[in-house]
């Protein structure tokens, strides 16, 4: 396949249309992956999250500048709230990165959640995978920033980035759903808001207790300040970034993450065909019941899988 040569050759355009497909659906898409996924495995996925109002898009800015500035490829994978009205993303990230886009050395593609639970859209991980084959050396995956669901990007991340600012009124926002145990760099961003050092000693606090905790592991999250809207910052973010990937090289770990990403894609994909194929043979009958009362939803299991 075309499309598929030009990508491994890192031709922008055959990345943009490959992604596409895949957002979309399109089977092309899933042939562009079949024949790329071999050279695949090489990137450093970074995940970005945190609460809304935390200033992601603008740290992800200063990061791609400062990733660019060590002669870092850096591709953006920006999840943006999907378009009420399209699906499609508002693309609002990419506003504010429009400094970049001249860049031949940055690719940012903005992606609509499309209703995703865990802020991820079905289709990032591919397009992550699209990106490494590109030959990008680093991919940011910047979430939608939903709070509770954020988990998701940890799976797909070698490195999350977990971002607090202090002023939102929760100075444990990092605690939900698990964040925290997750997190590999802490960042409290507009460091210099009223209420910063509330919140800096909030996350102290937290990392201790995570460390007494977790006493045999051999990675220590570091906490860092940082004013992302005057470039604040950016450097001691870039170099905890390398710092994590090398103890990654030397642990195992990086590779080890990526096989685990791989695996997960696969058992998601797998549901996703089985729920669909389910559905297709006798699912709306069966449904139509359950919100009749008239059957259980655990019956309705049986039955969509031929046990009942």
């Amino acid at each position: 396949m075309g499309i598929a040569a030009d990508l491994l050759d890192g031709k922008i355009g055959a990345g943009a249309r490959a992604i596409t497909w895949l957002d979309d659906g399109d089977p092309r898409g899933a042939e562009v992956i079949k024949r790329i996924f071999p050279h695949t495995g090489r990137a450093h996925v970074i995940g970005i999250t945190g609460p809304p109002g935390a200033g992601k898009s603008t740290l992800t800015d200063i990061i791609v500048a400062e990733l660019r500035a060590r002669e870092q490829r850096v591709g953006v994978v920006a999840i943006d709230p999907s378009s009420p009205f399209t699906g499609g993303a508002i693309l609002g990230d990419r506003v504010r990165m429009a400094r970049h886009t001249l860049d031949p050395g940055v690719f940012i593609r903005s992606i609509g959640t499309r209703g995703s639970a865990g802020g991820l859209s079905r289709s990032t991980h591919d397009a992550c995978l699209v990106l490494d084959a590109m030959g990008f050396d680093a991919v940011i995956v910047e979430t939608v920033g939903v709070g509770q669901d954020e988990i998701d990007v940890v799976n797909l991340a070698h490195t999350t980035i977990i971002v607090g600012v202090p002023g939102l009124g929760d100075e444990v926002q990092a605690v939900k759903a698990g964040i925290l145990e997750a997190g590999e760099i802490f960042v409290v961003n507009k460091a210099d808001r009223e209420g910063y050092p509330a919140t800096q000693r909030q996350f102290e606090l937290m990392l201790h207790l995570r460390e007494q905790s977790r006493p045999d592991e051999t990675w220590r999250p570091p906490l860092l300040r940082a004013v992302a809207n005057a470039g604040e910052g950016a450097v001691e973010i870039v170099d905890a970034i390398a710092a994590h990937r090398a103890h990654l090289d030397e642990s195992g770990g990086f590779a080890q993450r990526s096989g685990l990403r791989e695996r997960e894609q696969v058992l998601a994909l797998l549901r996703e065909r089985l729920a669909r194929e389910a559905i297709a043979h006798a699912g709306d009958s069966i449904l139509a019941e359950v919100e009749a009362r008239k059957l259980d939803p655990y019956s309705a299991i049986e039955k969509l899988t031929g046990q009942g």
